[in-house]
């Protein structure tokens, strides 16, 4: 147990530290976590809840991560939440850091845990301006140091930084090798402790291939949860391995960075389109897109949140979804056997889409939520049934 959970000395370290942006904002606050100098893109966060996921999803590869919601700590750290292995995330700001969480699944504060993982922390800053600053201007590169320097020479350094077009992040968050996977997603059986485990699924209905481009584990539990045996595969895994394995169908995972960097994986997509089910997600979606003739195009400070309003044309219902991409699919590009399924409500961007005549669907937002809504659940079941019916 973290003994900061049960410590009532416990005081901040008073470590001052700096965010510096490439367009020359400075933000001055203080330092939780490791102390250290990092950079990356700076994009914000408008979850209220869910800092652990956002923590661990891969997709923020290469990004320092500004949460809206003012306070953020406040209910620690626990095993059984994150998406992924480690954090991903270059920095985290926040307005306000809890030291002290309550919480009886707890099991570690956010500064222990970021300091564990090495990841710094800034917080005391006025928040909602810098959220402005980076809807005005665009997400942008910055650094985020503990170091004693100049704001000056923050700001040079900030400025030599790549930006994430062109970047390639996928191949530093790709899993090494294939895995199987069995964990389904949380019982109230299990008192929420931990998820279940499926157990032997050779008898599973569907055999389900995942390309791994940087997947949260909830798309997997998920798929589990509806009757699937899960086989996971590294990125640049060929077509023809896939298709050995003779899977049921073939989800594209969500993952970081430029979809357009990614050409190896859209290259192998293109040969899976008409052979089996696929269903992408994310950067799969994005991905799918480029594979089917498509561009994608980068957007000014991107979607990441847990509270996105996304249309299903089919319905005509308003789904409240979960968010965490830089780039869009341009639907102008694409020819007329592609159909957009769901667009954006505040912009009305993308956010769905499917082939005409072939088993082919994708959506940009995520519908394994993990932090987020439920309301877009059902696509699961649609992918199933896609499966089942081919």
């Amino acid at each position: 147990m973290d003994p900061i959970l049960h410590d009532p000395t416990y005081q901040e370290a008073g470590v001052k530290a700096a965010l510096a942006l490439a367009d020359g904002a400075v933000f001055h606050g203080w330092a939780f976590g490791a102390e250290a100098e990092i950079s990356g893109e700076v994009v914000f966060n408008t979850s209220m809840t869910g800092y652990q996921e956002i923590l661990t999803d891969p997709s923020y590869q290469g990004q320092i991560v500004l949460m809206t919601y003012p306070l953020i700590g406040n209910y620690g750290i626990n095993p059984e939440d994150v998406e992924s292995s480690r954090p991903y995330l270059a920095g985290l700001i926040v307005k306000e850091h809890c030291p002290r969480p309550s919480n009886w699944r707890a099991t570690k504060s956010l500064d222990h845990y970021l300091k564990d993982h090495a990841v710094t922390g800034l917080h005391g800053i006025d928040t909602r301006a810098l959220t402005r600053h980076l809807r005005d201007n665009g997400a942008q590169p910055g650094i985020l140091s503990t170091k004693e320097e100049k704001p000056d020479d923050l700001i040079q350094r900030a400025r030599a930084l790549p930006t994430l077009v062109g970047r390639d992040l996928v191949r530093e968050v790709t899993c090494s090798k294939s895995y199987n996977w069995d964990e389904d997603v949380w019982s109230s059986e299990a008192d929420h402790r931990s998820p279940k485990t499926a157990g032997d699924q050779t008898g599973a209905p569907h055999h389900v291939v995942v390309y791994d481009f940087g997947v949260k584990l909830n798309i997997l539990r998920m798929l589990v949860h509806i009757g699937c045996r899960v086989t996971v595969v590294p990125a640049a895994t060929p077509a023809s391995t896939v298709l050995s394995l003779k899977p049921d169908g073939i989800l594209l995972s969500n993952g970081p960075g430029d979809p357009e960097a990614v050409i190896y994986a859209v290259q192998e997509i293109r040969k899976l389109i008409g052979k089996k089910p696929i269903f992408g997600i994310c950067l799969g979606h994005q991905l799918l897109g480029l594979a089917m003739g498509g561009k994608t195009y980068k957007l000014k400070f991107g979607h990441h949140g847990g509270n996105q309003p996304v249309m299903d044309l089919g319905t005509k219902k308003v789904e409240v979804t979960t968010h965490n991409h830089g780039f869009a699919v341009d639907m102008d590009s694409l020819g007329p056997g592609v159909e957009l399924t769901h667009v954006n409500l505040n912009d009305q961007t993308v956010e769905g889409m499917r082939h005409r005549s072939l088993p082919v669907f994708s959506v940009q937002y995520h519908p394994e939520a993990s932090p987020g809504p439920h309301d877009a659940h059902y696509l699961f079941a649609r992918f199933k049934e896609m499966m089942k019916n081919v």
